[in-house]
C-alpha cells in the first residue's frame, strides 16, 4: 500500500493549486461567472440546461466541438470521498447524508439483522451486504440545498485499497471518518497520506460518539501530531456515551442538541441554542455544561483560527464530532461541507497543462470499470469523471490511446449505487456512466478538439498473492472465460499468462489480498453460473519490464537465463517478472543493474496513424 500510495502521487495527482487552479477553487459565483462568460459561446448560441432534445442536436451539429460548462453548475458541484477504517461507520454515515439529502427515505443498515431493516444503498452486491463489508467502490449522486452533490463511497478493508486509491483520483475532497473510541487505525492512516499527497481537502468525522470515547481533545492531537497539520474543531461534542448530548457549533456560537432518532430515520432536533442561553444547564445537565464552558474557552485560547486557504491546500483539517447510526451531527456536517467544500478543480494534463473545468473543450478520465451492475443485461460500464467542458448524450469523443479513434457516447447514465438513469447533460465534477465495449481501461483520457488531452494514468498495482483459477466443469467453460475476461477488466485483480501460454492453459489471477480472490470466485457463481477452484502459487512481487529500449522481451532475453525467476506476461503481452520474496529480487537487480522494472503498470498509449 504505501508503494501504491507513491506511485498513485508520483504518477495521477494533479499539481497543487496554483493560479490556474484557484480560478475555480477559490473563487466567488460572481468571479466564476465573469470567468465563464469569457468562455462560453455566445448567448444567443447557448441552450439552457434540461432541454434535452436540443442538447442532443447541438452535441450532433458538433461532434468533435466543445461547449463550455455555465459556471453557476459547475460552482454548485461537490464530490466527496469517504476514507476509514473497516467498521469505522463509513458505509452508515453514506447512508445518513442520503437519507438527509432527501436521496432514500430510510438509511439502511451494513448487515440488515432484521427483515424490516433495510440494507445499505451504497453496499449493492450480495456479497456485500451478506459479509457486512464495502467490496466496491461507488457513486451516489444527489441534490440538497441548490448543490449537487456526489459522494465517492469506497472500500474500507486493506484487500480493496486499490480500488479506494483510484477513487481518490477522481475526488476533489475527502472526509476522514474516525472511530471515537479508536483514534486512527493503520488503513485510515495510509489513505489520509494519500489526501496529502494529492493535496486533497479533507474534512474529519469523529464517529460513534453515543459510545464511550476517547477525549476530544486527545484526539485532535493525535491527527496533528500524526499528519503534521493543523486541526479546527468545527463542532465539539457535549459529553459521550450514553451522556452524549449533541454538539457545540463554533462559528455560529450556538449548542446543537439531539435525541436519539428511530434506526434509519433523521435525528429530531431539540433545538438549537446560544452558548449563553439561560435554558441549556438544564437541558445537558450541569457538569456537562461546565465542561462544555471550560473547553470552549481552551479552544479559543490555544485552538487554531480556521483557514480557507490552508483548508483547501490540505494544511488544516475541519473537525466535526457525532455519531452517524444515532444521526447526530450528520447534517451540521453536511451544510459545513457545501459551504467550504472545493468545487471541481483543475488537473494537470501529461503536457503540464492545466485543464479548468471551464475550458472549452470537453475532456473526463475513466476512474473505475465495474461488470454487471445488472446481471440480466450483462453490462459493462465505464466510470466518467467529468473534467472540462459540457458533456452531451451523443457527443462524439477521441480516446488518448487510439488516436485517430472517434467514439460516440450514446448511452451515457447518472449512478446511484447499481441504480441508473440516463443523462442527457452533465458538467465537470459530475460522473458519468457509460457502456464499455472493450474500448476503455482505469486511467484513460476522452475528449473533445483537436489538440491530444491526456491526464496522468491511473496504475496497477504490484500484485502480493497469486493463484491459478481453474473451471472443472468443461461444459461451462464459455461462461467461465466470458466471466474472468469482464471481471478482470474491473482491474479489482490482475491476470497472468505464463509467456508461452497462448490462451489454453489456466489463467494467473494476481491480487493484493485474499478477498479480492473469494470475490472473483463469488462473482463467476452468482453472476454466471460458474464453479471454480484456486491453487495458489508460492511468489509474493511482481516486477514489469519497462526497459531497456522498446522492444521489452528483447530487453529481458538480452539478460540470458533468470533463475529463481516466473516469466509471465499480462493482458497486453509484456513481460512480467515473479519473485519468491525480496532476496530473489535484490539478487536479479544486482546481477541485471541495467534491466529496468517498475512495481505498477499502465495501459499501452497506441502510437499515431
Amino acid at each position: 500500500p504505501a508503494r501504491a500510495a507513491a506511485a498513485l502521487d508520483a504518477d495521477a495527482a494533479p499539481a497543487p493549486p496554483a493560479a490556474a487552479a484557484a480560478a475555480v477553487e477559490n473563487a466567488s459565483a460572481a468571479e466564476l461567472a465573469r470567468a465563464a462568460e469569457e468562455h462560453a459561446p455566445a448567448a444567443e448560441e447557448e441552450e439552457p440546461a434540461g432541454e434535452s432534445a436540443p442538447a442532443a442536436a447541438a452535441s450532433a451539429e458538433q461532434p468533435m466541438g466543445g461547449q463550455a460548462a455555465p459556471a453557476e453548475e459547475v460552482l454548485r458541484r461537490r464530490n466527496l470521498a469517504i476514507i476509514a477504517h473497516p467498521d469505522a461507520g463509513k458505509t452508515t454515515l453514506t447512508e445518513k447524508l442520503l437519507l438527509y439529502g432527501g436521496a432514500i427515505q430510510q438509511a439502511g443498515a451494513v448487515r440488515a439483522r432484521r427483515s424490516s431493516q433495510k440494507a445499505a444503498t451504497s453496499d449493492w452486491m450480495a456479497l456485500e451486504q451478506e459479509r457486512g463489508i464495502s467490496i466496491t467502490s461507488t457513486v451516489l449522486t444527489f441534490e440538497y440545498a441548490g448543490h449537487l452533490i456526489n459522494i465517492l463511497d469506497t472500500p474500507g478493508h486493506q484487500d480493496f485499497s486499490e480500488d479506494t486509491y483510484r477513487t481518490l483520483a477522481a475526488a476533489d475532497n475527502a472526509v476522514m471518518l474516525i472511530d471515537a473510541a479508536k483514534g486512527l487505525e493503520p488503513q485510515t492512516r495510509k489513505l489520509f497520506e494519500v489526501c496529502q499527497m494529492r493535496k486533497l481537502p479533507a474534512c474529519t468525522f469523529i464517529n460513534k460518539m453515543d459510545r464511550d470515547a476517547k477525549n476530544a481533545f486527545e484526539l485532535c492531537d493525535e491527527i496533528e501530531e500524526e499528519y503534521k497539520i493543523e486541526t479546527y474543531p468545527m463542532c465539539w461534542p457535549i459529553g459521550d456515551g450514553d451522556r452524549f448530548r449533541g454538539v457545540y457549533h463554533r462559528r455560529e456560537n450556538k449548542v446543537f442538541l439531539y435525541s436519539r432518532a428511530e434506526r434509519g430515520k433523521k435525528a429530531q432536533e431539540m433545538g438549537e441554542l446560544e452558548l449563553d442561553d439561560e435554558r441549556l444547564p438544564g437541558l445537558i445537565g450541569e457538569e456537562l455544561f461546565n465542561q462544555l464552558i471550560e473547553d470552549v474557552e481552551i479552544i479559543k485560547e490555544i485552538g487554531h483560527e480556521f483557514s480557507i486557504e490552508k483548508y483547501l491546500s490540505g494544511d488544516q483539517t475541519p473537525v466535526f464530532f457525532g455519531s452517524a447510526m444515532n444521526n447526530f451531527g450528520v447534517e451540521l456536517f453536511l451544510k459545513e461541507f457545501l459551504t467550504i467544500g472545493r468545487p471541481p478543480a483543475p488537473r494537470a494534463s501529461t503536457k503540464d497543462s492545466q485543464i479548468t473545468p471551464l475550458d472549452d473543450c470537453f475532456s473526463g478520465f475513466v476512474f473505475k470499470l465495474q461488470a454487471n451492475m445488472n446481471p440480466k443485461h450483462r453490462d459493462r460500464l465505464a466510470f466518467i469523471r467529468i473534467v472540462s467542458g459540457t458533456f452531451q448524450k451523443g457527443m462524439k469523443v477521441s480516446h488518448n490511446r487510439m488516436p485517430g479513434k472517434e467514439i460516440s457516447l450514446t448511452r451515457p447514465q447518472r449512478l446511484f449505487a447499481s441504480d441508473r438513469e440516463s443523462v442527457e447533460l452533465a458538467y465537470p465534477g459530475d460522473v458519468v456512466g457509460l457502456n464499455n465495449p472493450g474500448v476503455f481501461s482505469i486511467g484513460d483520457t476522452i475528449y473533445t478538439g483537436s489538440d491530444r488531452i491526456s491526464f496522468p494514468g491511473i496504475p496497477s498495482f504490484s500484485p502480493e498473492l497469486f493463484a491459478y483459477i481453474r473451471n472443472p466443469n468443461p461444459s461451462k467453460y464459455k461462461n467461465f472465460k466470458k466471466g474472468i475476461s469482464q471481471l478482470l477488466q474491473e482491474g479489482a485483480v490482475q491476470m497472468l499468462r505464463a509467456r508461452a501460454d497462448q490462451g489454453a492453459e489456466d489463467p494467473l489471477l494476481a491480487a493484493v489480498g485474499q478477498l479480492q480472490f473469494d470475490v472473483v470466485q463469488r462473482r463467476l457463481k452468482d453472476e454466471y453460473s460458474v464453479d471454480s477452484s484456486l491453487e495458489v502459487v508460492g511468489y509474493s512481487i511482481a516486477r514489469w519490464v519497462v526497459g531497456p529500449g522498446q522492444d521489452l522481451w528483447e530487453a529481458l532475453d538480452s539478460r540470458g537465463k533468470l533463475f529463481n525467476v516466473f516469466v509471465a506476461k499480462d493482458r497486453w503481452e509484456r513481460p512480467v517478472l515473479l519473485f519468491k520474496n525480496q532476496w530473489t529480487l535484490n539478487q536479479l537487480v544486482e546481477e541485471h543493474p541495467e534491466l529496468e522494472l517498475a512495481p505498477w503498470s499502465f495501459a499501452p498509449i497506441e502510437e499515431d496513424n
